[in-house]
């Protein structure tokens, strides 16, 4: 018992007094003599050969044999440091001892004592683990972290801490755990560096609450967390929108002497600028002298951008030459930024302006921008001429400038050049992204040709690229205005399988696609089924349904409808009107049709050229020529001047006048309306076709009986 004493005091002079944590509260107990060691050389090193599993296998011979020469190795070196000790504790043989903590964290600190081996002392205590077939105590593993750190092997160190953060998750046992470390822990300045370690391990594990509460208690043993961690800790906080909590924190680490710098203060600019709070955002920019920090070139680029992605490019171009006055040097992607949003707004004289003053050096991200607004003006041909361009600089374009000319040529319908590009892009290596194919699929969908369509589809399966949202309903758009209502579904079922969900846009395209089928009913009952699950519907589906009942006369179902979207405050627009005033104008009903039509202007709604077309026609329709020339009249009068379709409805009604030449008297009749506001047109004009994109156009084409 003398002996075992004299262990114990040994123990506790290598550790501070922790008077607050119970032993009762971990693991005291001594093991059997079998998970005993032996302290005779040629017994130990048998018996961690069995603790180490050693196979005895011809073919492995060679490779076990190296790795029991270094278990020898290391045996025999813990041996001549033990046996400088009395460790004889009274057994019979004279040379065992029973496993327990105090026996261990003793041997631990003397082994590193001697040696000045971190990795020595953590071969024993990976030994005596094994050997004892159970796990080590807090208190043991606590000070293995310690001296861990003490040999420069703080990833080993890591791997120890990140075992008792998974198993100390909870706020009270991570408040035990940090009293463990501090009743374990010999030098200061090695508590700070494993505390620390402690922290982050319970951030990159997501327990950010538990780490900030671990943080002030550090305080109360007047220690903290290194700045890295700090920094890391407030990202955290952040990210997880606890921005109070990440402010006080912040005051802390300014009482407590850390400095602050633009780089903290960044992380705050940029939460405000991230969630649309500019204000704030730049606010705190222009109050960072108030803490003694001038804002870098990574404080302004992230107002800056900001500024640009919500196309507030005149803020932005004038803070991007206020710091330049002050002293702060623009890097490339800041101009890159400022001038892609300049692009983006087709001001290409801002944007040059700002190449020819700042001059950075010229990047794919820049042509890209150049590239794109030339892409979305339709310039194509000077949108290739700047891509080979490009190319001859030694420049090579990646997959988001092979993108966007593809998209370019897509949007221009000339499909032989997009796909031109998309070989090249092929040639040169580079994968194509999910965004280009659908680029692909939704050009073939709008012009119809859905087998090419579904063929760039299995493409892409087959390339490994998963589908996202917007290409599962690119395609099942094009199989709704094919009218492929099985295909439709099963564009739906694999979106489910694939674990895509759904969005608002999916439901108005399977909406959209059922109405024009004539599938009335079914639409309805899709619509209201999405709306009792919590959907919120846009006014694009309450007009899909609304037109398909107008076209089937059932006025009954369209009011339904139309309350069903006034309950659930979504305001009808123009299209939806026109829907309604379809449906009258089919069924002669003209005195409804112009009683809507009052309606809508009194709410503020303005009519287009497709709504104006809709009520002549319908007007013209039943032989009543004053109301749809008083609608003509009104329609210039809103600068919205006829066309061929309003040429056709005036010929309508000539004709039922049985007018000689009505096709002419038609069209004597517009040149008149017009010249009275000054206006002159040709004759021909109005007997030139014109195509009509806007959603409802084939509602002002269709005959009215």
């Amino acid at each position: 018992m003398k002996v075992l004493s004299w262990m114990i005091r040994n123990v506790y002079a290598t550790m501070r007094p922790l008077s607050s944590i119970s032993t009762s509260r971990y693991e005291h107990h001594t093991v059997s003599a079998r998970n005993a060691f032996l302290l005779n050389p040629t017994e130990f090193t048998q018996q961690n050969r069995l603790c180490f599993g050693a196979v005895d296998t011809s073919s492995l011979h060679s490779s076990n044999q190296t790795a029991d020469d270094d278990d020898d190795d290391e045996m025999k070196r813990i041996m001549l440091i033990l046996a400088k000790r009395p460790w004889i504790l009274g057994c019979q043989n004279g040379y065992s001892f029973y496993r327990n903590q105090f026996n261990v964290i003793h041997i631990l600190n003397y082994l590193f004592e001697e040696s000045l081996d971190a990795n020595l002392a953590l071969y024993f205590f990976k030994w005596s683990e094994c050997c004892a077939a159970s796990k080590h105590t807090v208190w043991t593993v606590c000070r293995m972290a310690h001296i861990l750190v003490s040999g420069n092997l703080n990833h080993r160190a890591v791997d120890l801490l990140l075992r008792l953060v998974r198993n100390h998750a909870e706020e009270e046992t991570s408040s035990l755990l940090l009293e463990v470390l501090y009743g374990t822990h010999s030098e200061r300045g090695i508590l700070e560096t494993v505390c620390s370690m402690l922290v982050d391990q319970y951030i990159k594990e997501g327990m950010v609450n538990v780490a900030l509460n671990v943080t002030y208690e550090m305080k109360h043993l007047n220690i903290f967390p290194s700045g890295g961690v700090c920094n890391t800790l407030l990202r955290a906080l952040l990210e997880s929108n606890q921005l109070d909590f990440a402010w006080d924190f912040l005051e802390v680490m300014r009482t407590r002497g850390l400095g602050l710098n633009s780089s903290i203060i960044s992380l705050f600019i940029n939460k405000y600028c991230s969630e649309g709070d500019l204000g704030s955002g730049f606010k705190l920019l222009v109050e960072m002298k108030k803490y003694g920090i001038q804002p870098d070139v990574v404080s302004y680029t992230i107002v800056i951008h900001s500024l640009c992605k919500m196309s507030y490019l005149k803020e932005a171009t004038a803070l991007l030459f206020k710091m330049t006055q002050l002293g702060v040097s623009p890097d490339s992607i800041l101009i890159s930024s400022v001038i892609d949003g300049h692009c983006q707004l087709r001001q290409t004289a801002a944007a040059i302006k700002i190449l020819k003053i700042f001059r950075p050096p010229l990047n794919i991200f820049l042509y890209n921008s150049f590239t794109s607004k030339l892409c979305t003006d339709g310039n194509m041909f000077e949108a290739s001429e700047l891509f080979l361009e490009m190319s001859e600089f030694g420049l090579l374009p990646d997959c988001v400038c092979y993108a966007t000319i593809i998209g370019g040529y897509c949007k221009v319908k000339d499909m032989n050049r997009a796909f031109l590009y998309f070989g090249k892009m092929l040639k040169s290596g580079i994968t194509p992204s999910a965004t280009t194919y659908t680029l692909l699929i939704d050009a073939y969908c709008k012009s119809g040709d859905i087998e090419r369509a579904e063929y760039m589809f299995q493409a892409m399966l087959s390339e490994g690229l998963l589908p996202d949202i917007v290409t599962y309903n690119t395609l099942m758009d094009g199989f709704g205005r094919k009218g492929h209502l099985q295909k439709v579904f099963g564009v739906l079922d694999m979106m489910n399988s694939s674990n895509v969900s759904p969005d608002v846009v999916t439901y108005n395209t399977l909406i959209h696609s059922l109405a024009t089928r004539g599938f009335a009913n079914e639409a309805k009952q899709i619509m209201f089924e999405l709306i009792e699950r919590g959907f919120s519907l846009d006014v694009a589906a309450f007009t899909n349904v609304i037109d398909v009942f107008s076209k089937k006369g059932n006025f009954e179902e369209v009011f339904f409808v139309w309350f069903c979207m006034s309950e659930h405050e979504v305001k009808p627009d123009v299209v939806t009107c026109s829907a309604l005033l379809n449906g009258y104008c089919k069924k002669h009903q003209m005195e409804q049709a112009n009683v809507l039509f009052r309606k809508m202007l009194d709410i503020g709604l303005h009519p287009d050229l497709i709504l104006y077309n809709t009520l002549i026609r319908g007007f013209c329709s039943i032989g009543s020529i004053d109301d749809a020339c008083n609608l003509i009249c009104m329609m210039v009068e809103n600068g919205i001047l006829p066309n061929n379709i309003t040429h056709r409805a005036l010929v309508l009604v000539f004709g039922k006048k049985r007018v000689r030449n009505p096709v002419l008297m038609a069209a004597l009749k517009l040149q008149e309306i017009l010249l009275r506001y000054g206006i002159h047109a040709d004759f021909d004009e109005y007997l030139i076709p014109e195509s009509c994109t806007h959603f409802g156009a084939s509602l002002a084409n269709q005959s009215v009986d």
